[in-house]
């Protein structure tokens, strides 16, 4: 049974599922039901981009530790992102990326996992906008989920988001819930905040 986290709350990775080594995070969200009418102004689908950020000593050092649609695989090949959704319909998983914490270079001290909005400003798109937004952590071993965080606070405003992020302390891997809204308007600006 999968732990279900609130905002701020951390688990162990490794004290839940012995022996880990590869995981999917699964990022999902769903738009808030538009207004049909006659006179409902047709607008753009919302496409969220997921992307991980690899910290080296706490700091984003390299533009080649981002992983995102444009840049799918680490060079380590420790974390690979599946690719892009560009709606965000349908059930389950809207965007994952696979983590092989075996593989993850020995100075990544944190990898966090944000979704922003894609020409948020020029679409006038917002995080008011989305519900059912999550992220869960999956075991590759045997497909099952180890923990999950659904956000349900209201990022009206917000353009990006930092949705949690996976570190490790102790020789363990952990998980932290963070659920934090951002006003950033692109991925560039939501990695410089981790320079």
């Amino acid at each position: 049974m999968a732990v279900s986290l609130m905002k701020g709350q951390k688990i162990s990775l490794s004290k839940e599922s012995a022996g880990l080594s590869v995981v999917t995070v699964g990022l999902g969200w769903d738009e808030v039901n538009k207004k049909k009418g006659f006179f409902s102004i047709k607008k753009n689908d919302i496409d969220c981009d997921a992307s991980a950020i690899l910290l080296r000593n706490g700091s984003l050092v390299d533009k080649e530790d981002i992983v995102y649609f444009g840049h799918l695989k680490h060079n380590s090949g420790s974390v690979i992102h599946k690719g892009d959704n560009l709606t965000g319909a349908g059930e389950g998983d809207d965007e994952q990326i696979t983590i092989d914490l075996a593989r993850i270079p020995y100075d990544v001290s944190r990898i966090v996992f944000v979704v922003n909005i894609y020409q948020a400003v020029e679409r006038k798109q917002h995080f008011g906008m989305i519900k059912n937004a999550f992220i869960r952590i999956v075991d590759n071993r045997n497909n099952i989920e180890i923990c999950r965080y659904d956000l349900t606070e209201e990022y009206s405003g917000s353009m990006a988001m930092i949705f949690g992020e996976i570190y490790k302390q102790d020789n363990e891997w952990k998980f932290n819930a963070i659920g934090q809204g951002t006003p950033d308007s692109n991925l560039s600006e939501l990695a410089g905040r981790f320079r």
